[in-house]
């Protein structure tokens, strides 16, 4: 069979031995940042040994190993010795209130606390005054403040006052907690100063459309993704497109490579190209912001460019083990950044088997299709393939839809880009064109939400998989075999298109459920994250649902494990994020009822959320009112809180506005908290003191704040407790599981088993059944609580 003109790649073996200088640089890095002086001297004497021992033809490569092992080794003891050593060691470890000036090195960002808003960004301390002495140092430091320090701008310096904490980044010296607003010493530079009318040139040319995709614009661009809503980058993450929201070597790929082409069609040539290439990976580095993290894009970008160009693939081989060993030296705290790790993955993938694949490809596509069709296919194939094990490790998933999500978005990617920069620069001078530039970009990115959301919205567009060493270990084995086959299965039209036939089948087709489920099912505390979603059985595929959980996502997929098709009733305990976030999975393509509030509306965003979907499916919302019953079927059920409106002694008032409720189901009582805390459960008792169920949905997430006597009076005897995987709250805490084992009740977690079901069997016995989903959450997501 002959092979197209110009697909000779597949028969070019790259040398691997630049590479291998880079991974000896990473694994160097990582030494000295984890293992003890002994361990680290001892492996350099053994390189040292194999250096003596090696055969005269391979003695300087082994020598070549060796001298990079020792420089990396000893830039990196330099750089800790420096955080380590730099003068704020005594002042954190005392915890002292200093005032200090501050250079501001990253853009604040706002996190949601649990009971306000604070904001972070990283600065370089220049002078601290704390325990009657004054140093002058350049520490870097974390910062904390509340949310009116959004307004600093990077590269200001500051003058502040605060406490000291130890720091959990080892690249930092400490935490900085500040006191009062912050007060300006000086103003950023004038070229930070000229970006930031850029960045917001950017954002503001994408104004005035769609709230979403005006706001993924500027994430596209230069990574500023503060416009970003939590439920869209969720799906970013879970179709496979979270690169497009950070800074990643795509951009510095586009933008560069867009000033090249503008270049070479002005007559650019030569070293001229040169000149050009490294302003604009300089000029991308600035408007990206000069982090750790841009930095490792802009290297891996510049890579990929020279990978692109002639001789590309042995150039970019080479280039790929300098980048590697630059960047750790530049800074070692990379080496275990798992954004580093994605990074050089994904380009070494591209590099070394995107060029083979799609050679595969052209074998048997048309003569008439341009070779771009096969790139298409082959680089975000080589790129997932090369980051899977990583990716699995991360998130406890394996994406189905990342390669097609890709595929789908790649021509909108690079418009998106350019045309979001141009307007940008063009606002800068006449709104109007920036704007009118801009508009194409935003319809592109609309495109790339559609794609995001419709492959997040598959049946199966991941599968769980196990963060255990031996089961990542396995996940390795098979990408390796996969890597070695794969071209031998693309190099055939058959063999090609019943692989993609494969895997629509399995994208599109609902995998049965056998055994789920399970007969005599009552009840099921379903895994969606950080959150609550419970279902009662009322029979016939009608449900009664007791919150949505975080994400309409994964509450309409347990739901339709679960077969309901009906919701005659929805009872949303509170109006935190993470139990009503999921109700238009809820109410989407299912026979509702009415929706049940609770009587405390706060926070007032939950409450709008809440009426706005409902609206919109044209269902009604109303307030619960305390001891109401109802019955459905076989189901009777009893309000008992909130038995009142306020609650002044309450760290949250809309954890203990929570709705309360006592079911009753084939002879069986279930009590279904929801974030009760301290205040909430005394008042329980008091309104219904001689209380007792067989099942206790534990309130909070199985947070530290449970009563004890109640659930020693309750008399329960399974317990289930909703959370989610690796959440940052520490739920369930270990005082609220030695509580329930001291009360002799059996606990199921829906973190480590999966939707659990309480069934009961014909005799009027209690059994718990659990199933992990295929397409389960991944670790850490959820709303707040």
């Amino acid at each position: 069979m002959t092979v197209r003109p110009g697909a000779t790649g597949a028969r070019d073996r790259p040398d691997l031995r630049a590479p291998a200088v880079g991974l000896v640089g990473w694994l160097s890095a990582l030494a000295v940042l984890h293992l003890p002086g002994w361990v680290l001297a001892g492996v350099l004497g053994t390189g040292g040994v194999a250096v003596v021992l090696a055969r005269r033809d391979r003695r300087l490569t082994v020598t070549a190993w060796l001298l990079v092992a020792l420089v990396v080794a000893g830039a990196t003891a330099l750089h800790v010795a420096r955080v380590e050593r730099s003068g704020l060691g005594g002042l954190v470890r005392d915890r002292a209130s200093v005032h200090a000036r501050i250079v501001v090195r990253s853009d604040p960002v706002q996190h949601q606390g649990r009971f306000h808003d604070f904001v972070t960004f990283r600065a370089e301390v220049l002078e601290a005054a704390g325990r009657g002495r004054r140093i002058q140092l350049r520490a870097a430091v974390l910062v904390i403040a509340d949310p009116s320090w959004r307004s600093v701008r990077l590269g200001a310096t500051l003058s502040v006052g605060g406490r000291l904490d130890a720091a959990d980044d080892p690249a930092l010296a400490g935490v900085l907690a500040t006191r009062g607003p912050p007060v300006l010493v000086s103003r950023a530079p004038a070229a930070l100063r000229a970006v930031d009318r850029l960045r917001a040139g950017i954002r503001d040319a994408a104004s005035g459309h769609d709230r979403d995709a005006s706001a993924l614009v500027p994430a596209l661009v230069d990574g500023d993704d503060a416009g970003v809503d939590d439920a869209l980058a969720a799906e970013f993450r879970t179709s496979g497109l979270t690169h497009l929201l950070a800074v990643s070597g795509t951009n510095l790929t586009l933008i560069v490579g867009f000033l090249l082409v503008l270049a070479r069609w002005t007559g650019v040539r030569a070293r001229g190209l040169f000149v050009v290439g490294a302003v604009g990976v300089a000029g991308f580095v600035a408007l990206a912001r000069t982090e750790p993290s841009v930095v490792r894009a802009a290297a891996m970008g510049s890579v990929a460019l020279l990978g692109m160009g002639s001789n590309g693939r042995q150039l970019g081989v080479r280039a790929l083990g300098v980048a590697v060993c630059a960047l750790v030296l530049f800074d070692p705290w990379l080496a275990d950044s798992p954004g580093f790790a994605l990074s050089v993955c994904a380009t070494a993938g591209i590099l070394l088997l995107a060029p083979g694949w799609r050679d595969a490809l052209l074998r048997w596509l048309p003569a008439w299709s341009p070779r771009w069709v096969a790139e298409a296919v082959a680089v975000p194939l080589a790129a997932q393939l090369a980051c899977t094990p990583i990716v699995a490790a991360l998130s406890g998933q394996v994406s189905l839809v990342a390669v097609g999500a890709n595929l789908l978005a790649a021509p909108a990617v690079g418009p998106a880009t350019v045309l979001g920069l141009l307007g940008g620069l063009a606002h800068l001078v006449w709104a109007t064109a920036g704007s009118l530039i801009a508009a194409p970009a935003v319809w592109c990115a609309s495109w790339l939400i559609a794609v995001a959301r419709g492959a997040a919205g598959l049946p199966l567009p991941a599968v769980g998989w196990p963060t255990t060493a031996a089961s990542l270990l396995a996940l390795t084995a098979a990408c390796l075999l996969l890597a070695l086959s794969l071209g031998r299965v693309l190099a055939r039209r058959s063999s090609s298109l019943a692989a993609c036939g494969l895997g629509v089948v399995v994208l599109l087709v609902p995998l049965p459920t056998p055994g789920w489920p399970p007969p005599g099912w009552v009840f099921v505390a379903c895994d969606v994250g950080q959150g609550d979603a419970l279902v009662l059985n009322a029979g016939g595929g009608s449900a009664v649902v007791v919150d949505t959980g975080p994400d309409p996502v994964y509450v309409d997929r347990c739901l339709a494990r679960l077969h309901v098709r009906q919701v005659p009733l929805v009872v949303l305990t509170h109006f935190h994020a993470d139990h009503v976030d999921g109700l238009e999975g809820v109410l989407d393509g299912r026979r509702a009822g009415e929706v049940v509030v609770s009587p405390v509306a706060d926070p007032l965003a939950g409450v709008r959320q809440v009426h706005a979907v409902a609206s919109a499916a044209g269902v009604p919302v109303r307030t619960v009112e305390f001891g109401e019953r109802g019955r459905l079927g076989q189901l009777r059920w009893q309000v008992l809180a909130p038995s009142r409106t306020s609650f002044p002694d309450s760290g949250s008032p809309p954890n203990d506005g929570s709705i309360v409720l006592l079911v009753e189901v084939r002879g069986v009582r279930l009590l279904l908290m929801g974030d009760e805390e301290g205040p909430s459960q005394d008042q329980l008792q008091k309104v219904a003191p001689q209380l007792r169920a067989d099942v206790l949905k534990v309130a909070h997430h199985g947070s530290s704040k449970q009563d004890e006597q109640l659930i020693d009076e309750l008399g329960a005897r399974l317990a289930v407790i909703s959370c989610g995987r690796d959440n940052d709250y520490g739920h369930p805490a270990a005082a609220a599981l030695r509580m329930l084992r001291r009360a002799g009740v059996q606990v199921a977690r829906t973190d480590t088993s999966g939707d659990v079901a309480v069934v009961v069997d014909g005799r009027g016995g209690l059994r718990l059944r659990t199933r992990i989903p295929l397409n389960r959450p991944p670790p850490g997501s959820g709303g707040t609580t």
